[in-house]
């Protein structure tokens, strides 16, 4: 029997529903500050992805960019600007920064209240400690995706987050621990990954290898939420083409999984939901708003 397919555009879709819902029943109007530096084309297309899905859900948008000689004083002064408006509740830092500044010194000038991203050390703080904060968006998407799935009680499912990496590893193991998961955390120098693997009623490959992941390492019926983006050849396609594959072997997990987020379209997706999700958290703790039901 295949595999659900785990819609990450269908579950997004919802998110951004409830977000609007919720900015509705809020008194005033969620801020959400970007900041652009450089003419990356990349992210110049995921910068206007997010002021105009910011605007969709009736929140204001403030674009900030920077040329791609801005200098690291002039970075994080603006930060520093945007941390002292009072209108603006979030504030984006769009990575990757130009080669010479500090992309780890720039995020740190974020307030904690208002890192959206969810990537500042005090934020990974609050995390680690379990108390309030901002989570990362990624991580937190893995885990509503997984909960799309399986329902929303995840108590004593076998989680393994297969990478450690800062943005999405170590974050998205706490999240699922948040969740009364068993958490193990795999990564290069783990012995017998595909038995590891076997064990777990969700796998969640975030390594950046492509396609890593094949159906035998796979319980029958696990659930596998694929967080790798990676480009390859694709010949079938013709002369220099190319195709984006995650980091489980799509093919032969879905004859084993119980249900598997497609790439592109499972996690993809649910970072700019979760995004804007985490705005309306930060202007509701800022202001002294109470959090509209359902977020």
């Amino acid at each position: 029997m295949a595999a659900e397919i785990i819609s990450g555009k269908d579950v997004a879709a919802d998110v951004r529903d409830t977000v609007t819902k919720a900015v509705e029943a809020l008194p005033g109007q969620p801020t959400l500050a970007v900041v652009l530096v450089g003419e990356d084309a990349a992210s110049q297309v995921y910068v206007r992805n997010k002021v105009r899905q910011t605007e969709a859900c009736g929140m204001r948008s403030l674009h900030h960019q920077l040329p791609k000689d801005a200098t690291q004083y002039e970075v994080e002064n603006l930060i520093s600007d945007l941390n002292e408006n009072d209108d603006v509740d979030g504030i984006l830092l769009q990575l990757p920064l130009p080669k010479g500044l500090n992309e780890a010194a720039a995020i740190e000038k974020i307030h904690p209240d208002k890192d959206v991203d969810g990537l500042t050390e005090t934020s990974a703080g609050r995390l680690s400690l379990g108390k309030a904060g901002m989570r990362p968006c990624t991580p937190t998407g893995c885990v509503i995706l997984a909960k799309r799935a399986l329902g929303e009680d995840l108590s004593g499912k076998h989680v393994v987050v297969i990478g450690r990496s800062i943005l999405v590893g170590k974050p998205a193991a706490l999240l699922f621990l948040a969740e009364n998961c068993t958490i193990s955390i795999a990564h290069s120098r783990t012995a017998d990954l595909p038995g590891l693997c076997r064990e777990a009623d969700i796998v969640v490959p975030a390594v950046g290898r492509p396609e890593m992941v094949k159906g035998d390492w796979l319980k029958p019926g696990a659930c596998v939420i694929d967080v790798g983006i990676n480009r390859v050849p694709a010949p079938e396609k013709g002369e220099g083409k190319t195709k984006l594959v995650g980091d489980a072997d799509f093919e032969s997990c879905a004859k084993v999984a119980g249900s598997i987020t497609p790439v592109p379209g499972g996690v993809g997706p649910m970072t700019i939901a979760c995004l804007l999700r985490n705005t309306v958290l930060a202007a509701c703790a800022r202001r002294g708003w109470d959090v509209p039901e359902g977020l």
